[in-house]
């Protein structure tokens, strides 16, 4: 059977879409699968009263890298969103996200950078020196990782509960390299990201992966491994956004991942909790956050002109077959199963595999555009 196509594209989320998009411009023919009844993955937006939902969580656009934003910018126009997250701590007060100045404030009713230095300092001192007792030159795992960076007292008061809930699991038994991101700021700036470019698609994403989709023939509703050997005769070559542990059949065992189950509900109010994203810390709250959706493209008294607003609860959960995996485990064993997994992936020479999926590692959206322009930067035949 001759091949209709130069690829066919398993996954409609950012990735697939944006290679599409790539060799399309290479003048290459691309059929685009998905198994979902919708196009984006996991940045796919729902219409709700006139607002966008971001279906499968927060997803806020950032870089430094001006390509990556000239690239998505020249696909559809971005607002001016900033993230500025709020957190509810245990004790029922609100918190200022990411670590800064307002928070060391009303923790330790510091005023001036230097006061707040001097009590980082002692209580990062204090986690070195446990460290050192018990002869551990490098923190072993989140908490001891959380507690050199930012002290005791924000760690139990604003990490440990929301990070222990988020994962299903102690911070003790958990990755230091999770937290090794964590932005501590000793200014009054609750930007959360310190990127040049922050923003949203106006008119939410699916206008992005539409217009990265355009030129190429898309298939919904089609899952590759009910018909893997018709699907994979029609193209050339593979791309594979997937889970890699289930391309190879889970030949090594199965890979573990952390999902989540969202709970949303139109209210009428036009404007609920003020802000985009509000975290809730405490182990007794069974959410992490609440979403607010309106406000990653309506600010100031704009939020007023519709009269309701959409909330999303978001609830962690240990993932299972046949539920949507989101966050990778990157454990020890988890990590281990991956590299024989990733070993076998480099003898496909028919198959590219890129994404959050079938790369098993967690991906912002902006390296994931940078990862599909590398590809097409390193070979020419692409």
């Amino acid at each position: 059977m001759k091949e209709k196509y130069d690829y066919l594209i398993v996954g409609a989320g950012l990735f697939g879409a944006t290679f599409a998009h790539l060799a399309s411009t290479r003048h290459r023919r691309c059929l685009v699968i998905d198994k979902r009844n919708h196009i984006g993955g996991n940045i796919y937006c729902q219409q709700d009263n006139g607002i966008n939902i971001h279906r499968y969580g927060a997803h806020i656009f950032h870089t430094s890298d001006k390509r990556i934003w000239d690239f998505v910018n020249s696909m559809v126009p971005f607002n001016r969103y900033t993230n500025s997250p709020v957190a509810v701590a245990p004790n029922g007060e609100l918190y200022n996200l990411p670590f800064n100045m307002n928070t060391f404030y009303k923790i330790w009713g510091v005023k001036s950078p230097s006061e707040a230095l001097q009590k980082l300092n002692e209580q990062r001192c204090e986690a070195i020196k446990k460290m050192e007792t018990d002869g551990v030159k490098e923190p072993r795992n989140l908490e001891e990782q959380a507690l050199t960076l930012i002290g005791r007292d924000v760690y139990e008061l604003l990490i440990k509960g929301y990070t222990e809930k988020q994962w299903g699991r102690k911070c003790s038994d958990l990755p230091a390299f999770i937290i090794r991101r964590l932005p501590v700021r000793l200014t009054f700036d609750n930007n959360y990201f310190s990127d040049t470019y922050q923003g949203i698609p106006i008119g939410g994403y699916n206008k992005l992966v539409e217009k990265l989709l355009e030129g190429s023939d898309i298939q919904l509703d089609t899952d590759f491994f009910k018909d893997r050997e018709h699907l994979s005769s029609l193209a050339h070559k593979i791309v594979f956004t997937g889970k890699i542990d289930e391309f190879f059949n889970y030949r090594f065992g199965m890979l573990e991942y952390r999902s989540v189950r969202f709970e949303t509900e139109t209210i009428n109010n036009p404007n609920v909790q003020g802000c985009a994203v509000v975290n809730y810390i405490s182990s007794d709250v069974p959410y992490t956050r609440i979403i607010e959706h309106k406000h990653f493209e309506n600010f100031g008294d704009s939020v007023y002109e519709n009269p309701v607003s959409v909330i999303s609860r978001e609830y962690p959960a240990e993932w299972n077959p046949g539920i949507e995996p989101f966050y990778p485990v990157n454990d020890q064993r988890n990590n281990s199963l991956n590299t024989r997994y990733q070993e076998l992936a480099q003898k496909e020479p028919n198959v590219i595999f890129g994404g959050r999926l079938a790369e098993y590692r967690y991906y912002d959206m902006a390296p994931v555009i940078a990862k599909v322009f590398s590809l097409f930067e390193s070979d020419t035949n692409l």
